[in-house]
């Protein structure tokens, strides 16, 4: 049996995993005959919002605590994640991927950095020939670690977000909510999803492609 590492951000659009996003991920893993297993980062994430008054909080929360909410306590920190246990990555959405994985959220353009953790998983994975699947921001994560590599992406059509990517040295692809984007040559597979999606419906339909991809490869 396949299994995938999915790779959490916290629990919640603005702060951390996009619950939608993450759930579809994990039920269309398991509907295609394949195992998951969610990890995530140790630490504290950049921002805690209230979602109901799209306000900032003041309080600190942790990364992983939060994200083993989705996970129903099912949860590895990322340094147990390795290529030679699991066959795929999975990256859903939210902004914690912007905030927590990477500071593009913070940042953004050309200083962004990602979490050396979360860069040094993205490129054992890639040097290993695993694919790499992210959904919705979460190609910004990937499109920065692997820049050198050229890898193509998609976040949708944002304009801006998709200047970063390509001053990067990646390559952004415009998607419509239902397609994948899909590098044969770096093994990755991305979906814009909510940067688009207007529905749970048409969100699904593209998280459905991306992990059908990443578990054809």
């Amino acid at each position: 049996m396949k299994k995938i590492a999915v790779i959490l951000s916290g629990c919640g659009v603005s702060d951390g995993s996009e619950i939608h996003e993450a759930t579809l991920a994990l039920l269309n893993i398991s509907s295609n005959g394949a195992a998951y297993q969610c990890a995530s980062i140790n630490g504290v994430q950049t921002r805690v919002m209230d979602h109901s008054t799209k306000k900032e909080m003041r309080e600190t929360r942790n990364i992983m605590v939060e994200s083993a909410r989705i996970a129903r306590g099912e949860i590895v920190d990322i340094s147990q994640i390795s290529p030679k246990d699991y066959d795929a990555l999975i990256f859903p959405g939210g902004f914690g991927a912007a905030l927590n994985l990477c500071d593009f959220g913070v940042n953004g353009g050309e200083g962004t950095k990602v979490n050396p953790a979360v860069e040094k998983l993205i490129k054992d994975f890639h040097a290993a020939k695993k694919a790499i699947g992210a959904i919705c921001i979460a190609p910004v994560v990937v499109a920065r670690a692997l820049a050198a590599h050229k890898v193509k992406v998609t976040i949708g059509n944002d304009a801006s977000t998709a200047a970063a990517i390509n001053k990067w040295g990646a390559e952004h692809v415009n998607c419509s909510a239902e397609e994948i984007c899909f590098d044969p040559n770096n093994l990755v597979v991305t979906t814009p999803a909510y940067m688009l999606a207007r529905d749970i419906a048409s969100l699904n339909r593209g998280v459905e492609k991306l992990v059908k991809k990443v578990l054809s490869l």
